[in-house]
C-alpha cells in the first residue's frame, strides 16, 4: 500500500504538499477504513480550484513514468507550477509491503523529461541517478549488483533507470520492488463526469458499453444500483434492428415504443453512475482508486451508498474528492480519513483543529462553521 506521497512544483503546488497514510489515530470506530496501519478510505474536500483534481493527477504521475498503461490526453498539460523558478516538479512515493519499505522519488522538468530519480529499499540505496538531455550524467547504482547482476546498461537509451531495471531484472513475486511495480500498474484514476477519461490499470478500454451484455447477474446488479438511485427503468439486452448488434435498452413503459437506447439517452448523473459501475466491476484488483468528483449529480443518499460500496473493496486504497458535506459523518468514516485541501496544505480533519474529535461530534457542522480552516 501507499504509505506516503509528496509533491512540489507540479501544477498549483508551488511548495511541498503531503498525504501521510500512516497518520492513523486510535479511533475505535469505522476500523474498516484502516488496513495494515495505513489509511485505506479517504475523502478530500476543498474549495473550487483548490487543487483536488491536480493532487490526484500528481499521485498518478508515476503511472506513465513506470508503466505503459493508459493516460488520457491533455491531463498533464501545463505541467509545472507557474511560480516554479527551478522549473522542476518533485514526487516522492513511499510504499509499505508487510515489513518492507520502498522509497522512490524523482524530479521532472516536464511531463516526459526526467531530471533525477532515487530508490531506497528498507533504507538502503539501490540507485541514484541524474540526467541531462536523456543521458546519465551522474549515478550511484552500486545497490543494483544483487538486484540485477546481469543488467547490461549498454541497452539504456533514455528514460527511467528504474523502469529499465524493473523490466529486465528477474524479480520474484514476493520481492518488494515487484510488488511496487504491480501496485503502480493497478492504480486507477477517473472522473465521475467524463466517460473514458482515465489513468492507469489497463492499456485501453475494451467494450465499455457492452461489458455486461453477456452476464445477466452483472446486469441485474447494475439494475439494483439504478433503483437505489431512484431510476426505475427496466433494462434489457436486445438486438439493434438496424445494425444487428446487441445493445442495452431502457423500458419506460409496457409498449415497444417505450424502449430507448440506454447510454445515449441517459442523464449525466446516470452516465457517471454507469462509469463508476463499469470500473467497479472490471477493475476488481485495483491497488489505489482515485475518483475525481465522484458524486457529481448524485443524490446524497446514493453518494453515501457508493462510499460504503467502495469501502468494502478489501485490497484497494480509495481516495475520493467531493463537495458533499452530507458525507462528513463519523457514521460513514472517521476524522483521520477526511481531508481538507487549502492553498497552504492538505491535512486531515483530525489534524486541522485543536479540538479532540470524538465519535459523537458533528463533523459537517464543524466544517461549515470553519473549524477546520483554523
Amino acid at each position: 500500500m501507499l504509505k506516503l506521497f509528496e509533491v512540489a512544483g507540479f501544477k498549483n503546488f508551488g511548495h511541498k504538499f503531503s498525504l501521510n497514510f500512516s497518520d492513523v489515530r486510535d479511533y475505535k470506530f469505522n476500523e474498516h477504513c484502516i488496513k495494515d496501519g495505513l489509511l485505506k478510505n479517504c475523502i478530500i474536500y476543498g474549495k473550487n480550484s483548490s487543487g483536488k483534481t491536480n493532487f490526484g493527477l500528481a499521485i498518478f504521475d508515476i503511472v506513465a513514468h513506470l508503466t505503459g498503461n493508459h493516460v488520457s490526453t491533455g491531463l498533464y498539460d501545463n505541467y509545472l507550477n507557474s511560480d516554479n523558478s527551478a522549473n522542476i516538479a518533485y514526487f516522492q512515493y513511499v510504499f509499505q509491503f508487510g515489513s518492507d519499505i520502498v522509497d522512490y522519488s524523482y524530479e521532472k522538468s516536464s511531463n516526459k523529461t526526467l531530471i533525477s530519480e532515487k530508490l531506497l529499499l528498507n533504507g538502503l540505496l539501490i540507485l541514484k541517478v541524474r540526467y541531462s538531455s536523456s543521458r546519465i550524467i551522474e549515478s550511484d547504482i552500486s545497490g543494483l549488483s544483487k538486484l540485477a547482476p546481469t543488467l547490461d546498461l549498454s541497452f539504456y537509451t533514455g528514460g527511467s533507470m528504474l523502469r529499465l531495471v524493473l523490466s529486465n531484472a528477474m524479480l520474484g513475486a514476493t520481492h518488494p520492488l515487484y510488488k511496487m511495480l504491480m501496485f503502480v500498474s493497478k492504480m486507477l484514476w477517473f472522473r465521475g463526469l467524463r466517460q473514458l477519461v482515465f489513468i492507469g490499470h489497463t492499456t485501453d478500454i475494451v467494450d465499455y458499453y457492452k461489458f455486461m451484455l453477456d452476464d445477466k447477474s452483472v446486469l441485474a446488479e447494475f439494475q439494483e444500483l439504478l433503483i437505489s438511485a431512484g431510476i426505475n427503468s427496466n433494462l434489457t439486452v436486445e438486438k439493434d434492428p438496424h445494425s444487428g448488434q446487441r445493445n442495452l435498452y431502457s423500458h419506460t413503459g409496457s409498449k415497444e415504443s417505450g424502449k430507448i437506447p440506454f447510454i445515449p439517452t441517459a442523464s449525466s448523473g446516470t452516465k457517471a453512475l454507469y462509469t463508476l459501475f463499469y470500473w467497479h466491476k472490471t477493475a476488481l484488483d485495483t491497488s489505489l482508486l482515485f475518483i475525481d468528483e465522484f458524486d457529481a449529480y448524485y443524490h446524497f443518499e446514493l453518494a453515501e451508498t457508493i462510499v460504503k460500496l467502495l469501502g468494502k473493496r478489501p485490497n484497494t486504497q480509495v481516495l475520493l474528492t467531493s463537495h458533499n458535506t452530507n458525507l462528513l459523518t463519523n457514521r460513514i468514516m472517521r476524522p483521520d480519513c477526511y481531508f481538507i485541501l487549502t492553498p497552504e496544505k492538505l491535512t486531515s480533519f483530525a489534524n486541522a483543529t485543536n479540538r479532540e474529535l470524538r465519535e459523537g461530534h458533528n463533523l459537517e457542522k464543524l466544517y461549515a462553521s470553519g473549524e477546520f480552516y483554523e
